[in-house]
């Protein structure tokens, strides 16, 4: 999985940062070669920061832009399973600290807040979490999975319909793709 990403290593194509950032080939670009999604990073002063901005960048373009089949709605967590395990991958290529592998369908669960004041199946995830990729993976495929309807997709998933929305909004990227689909099939957008 982590072998089917290409990472090169190029430099800067100019810009704020200084000497040494416009001096030194720090800029990234990954590309997963099966799907042909890629990302790239090249604001900060060290590859290395670069390589983990372009890596999370890259977990959200695989979440948004790879739907691969869409899971049956009795086997929701299928392709999401695969997905978290790629993921996983990912992170540990960069060195970023995380518990071990667990299925989507876990995840999701142990983002449903109960404690800490928050209701009982409220979702709570930052998008700059490492986990929001994973999530929206799964979310947009359940999405997928009911005809871009986010109701049913949200009661599948145990959340609300606007806890499912917000969490979708928060990608610009994943708001406009669901859009695009609702609009193939006549339905209106969502806000």
């Amino acid at each position: 999985m982590l072998g089917q990403c290409v990472v090169r290593a190029g430099p800067n194509a100019g810009g704020p940062g200084g000497q040494n950032r416009n001096k030194v080939a720090t800029h990234v670009q990954i590309t997963h070669t099966p799907t042909g999604i890629s990302a790239q990073a090249g604001e900060w002063r060290t590859q290395s920061e670069n390589k983990a901005a372009a890596f999370s960048r890259l977990r959200i373009a695989l979440a948004v832009q790879h739907r691969g089949d869409a899971p049956a709605a009795a086997k929701p967590k299928l392709a999401a399973k695969t997905f978290e395990a790629f993921l996983e991958q990912l992170d540990a290529s960069i060195g970023v600290p995380g518990a071990p592998a667990v299925g989507c369908s876990a995840l999701w669960t142990a983002r449903l807040k109960s404690s800490r004041g928050a209701k009982q199946g409220r979702l709570a995830v930052n998008p700059e979490h490492r986990d929001y990729a994973a999530l929206l993976a799964e979310a947009l495929d359940m999405i997928a999975s009911f005809d871009w309807q986010p109701r049913p997709a949200a009661e599948r998933l145990g959340v609300t319909m606007s806890q499912l929305v917000k969490l979708v909004r928060d990608c610009p990227e994943a708001m406009l793709m669901w859009n695009r689909a609702r609009a193939k099939r006549g339905q209106h957008g969502m806000k």
